[in-house]
């Protein structure tokens, strides 16, 4: 209970420190929120030549013994060493929550395998991130706070206790553990294992810098379980993953509501290259809908999109949201299998209202340079469903080009301005390519008009403006 207690006040400490620096870059970033962010160089730690193996303290691989506590000392011990390895040899070693420490390599021998206790008390409370707000819950089965250089590679698996994903409930109010979560974390390296959980996210950094996530195969099933959640990170490189999740795939947020849009914690500069995503329950990529803390700079290139129970991409907020979607470009993507389409845009009506929303017409997010380009779609019910866009922040700039395959559907826009329409061609429509209402640009010739939907009411001010407890 003493080590649960630390905990937890360290992970408040953690938060409170990084929330005030994000207050304090709040009017910086607003000021620049239409300037594309330039790429960086994402550093790979390195490691000192210290090597621990688990089974010298007492770690026994034979998937019954509950091995916390030595693995934690194994882990405690190299980085107050200075830094190193700690290695899972070959064996199922039964854990509850370990805490990786600053310059610590968590290393994975062939036929290792790390497995989630399914006691809940093994995995201590504190403030954790949970659908874009602050709140009380259950930490990850592999965690790191406030740390820098750290790394856990494969060959291996972690493996999640089933019983313990799903979402909190009025009865239980504390969210379940994630499988993998990083917070304010700076140069972090994921590489080469396997994951497998339900019900609930498998990796998730939040606040962190300089994130490379390569050679991963992620496997979820059911509803929220998502593969990998970007919380309000920068610098983000998530290459050569093969990701078959319950939820989305990947998922890219900042927040949600007041507290989120107070604090101005931005997710910026995400690239996700030569992956293959599918997906059973919604899409294989979404951006939102928690943005309150705004999203710029997403690249996505050389991807294999197989199924989505709705679309390969859904970008997404709500009004009440505020802040900004900039800057999302993709192409080279192979899609098939989708239920709804390859692309859908609604920056009205998605996801969660806050109990604080962003009032009036801040509430509103921008929306600005979106690219896709370079794209075969197979069997399409709808390519692009861009319609739920506010009349009084439309979407500024949104290209298409060199989209090709067949597809029942093709493009639908409404309130858009600098469209840029270029070399689609779908066969197998059932109607016009092109359908628009309010949107100006080039390559609209021909389009059929359509009715978009009607607007949400603007959140009304509150008799007391929202402040940050």
């Amino acid at each position: 209970m003493e080590r649960d207690s630390l905990m937890g006040r360290f992970a408040r400490r953690a938060f409170l420190k990084t929330a005030g620096m994000g207050l304090a870059a709040a009017p910086a970033l607003a000021a620049r929120s239409s300037a594309a962010p330039r790429a960086a160089e994402v550093p790979v730690p390195s490691f000192p030549p210290l090597s621990l193996d688990i089974g010298d303290f007492g770690a026994k691989g034979d998937g019954t013994t509950k091995n916390t506590a030595m693995i934690q000392e194994a882990l405690d011990r190299c980085a107050v060493l200075g830094g190193g390895e700690v290695v899972v040899p070959t064996g199922r070693f039964l854990t509850g929550a370990v805490f990786i420490r600053s310059n610590t390599r968590l290393r994975f021998a062939p036929d290792a395998e790390l497995v989630g206790s399914a006691d809940l008390a093994d995995y201590p409370v504190s403030q954790v991130r949970w659908e874009g707000k602050w709140i009380e819950g259950h930490g990850a089965l592999v965690q790191a706070i406030d740390a820098e250089n750290i790394a856990v590679i494969g060959p291996g698996t972690i493996s999640g206790a089933p019983s313990l994903g799903g979402r909190p409930t009025a009865e239980n109010p504390l969210r379940h553990p994630a499988l993998m979560e990083f917070v304010s974390c700076r140069n972090v390296l994921l590489d080469g294992f396997s994951t497998s959980y339900e019900r609930m996210w498998s990796i998730h950094p939040v606040y962190c810098e300089n994130v490379t996530a390569r050679n991963l195969t992620i496997r979820s099933t059911t509803g929220n379980g998502d593969g990998i959640d970007i919380d309000s990170c920068r610098h983000v490189r998530i290459d050569r993953c093969d990701i078959s999740t319950g939820d989305d795939c990947i998922a890219i947020k900042s927040g949600r509501g007041s507290e989120a849009h107070a604090i101005g914690r931005p997710t910026e500069d995400v690239v996700i290259t030569n992956c293959t995503f599918a997906d059973a329950i919604f899409a294989c990529i979404g951006i939102g809908s928690e943005t309150s803390g705004g999203i710029r700079g997403v690249r996505i290139a050389h991807c294999k999109f197989t199924h989505a129970r709705t679309n390969a991409i859904y970008i997404k907020s709500r009004v009440g949201r505020g802040a900004f979607i900039e800057d999302i470009e993709a192409h080279d993507l192979d899609v098939t299998g989708t239920g709804l389409g390859f692309l859908r845009i609604n920056l009205e009506s998605s996801g969660l209202h806050d109990q604080f929303p962003v009032p009036g017409v801040a509430g509103i997010p921008h929306a600005a340079n979106f690219r896709f380009a370079h794209i075969t779609v197979r069997g399409v019910p709808q390519l692009v469903d861009a319609t739920e866009i506010h009349p009084l922040k439309p979407l500024d700039g949104l290209t298409l080009e060199d989209i090709s395959g067949d597809g029942a559907k093709g493009i639908y826009m409404a309130n858009i301005k600098g469209a840029d329409i270029a070399r689609v061609n779908l066969t197998g429509l059932t109607g016009p390519l092109l359908n628009i209402a309010n949107v100006t640009g080039k390559g609209l010739k021909g389009a059929a008009p359509i009715t978009p939907p009607a607007p949400p009411a603007l959140v009304p001010e509150p008799a007391e403006p929202y402040r940050l407890k």
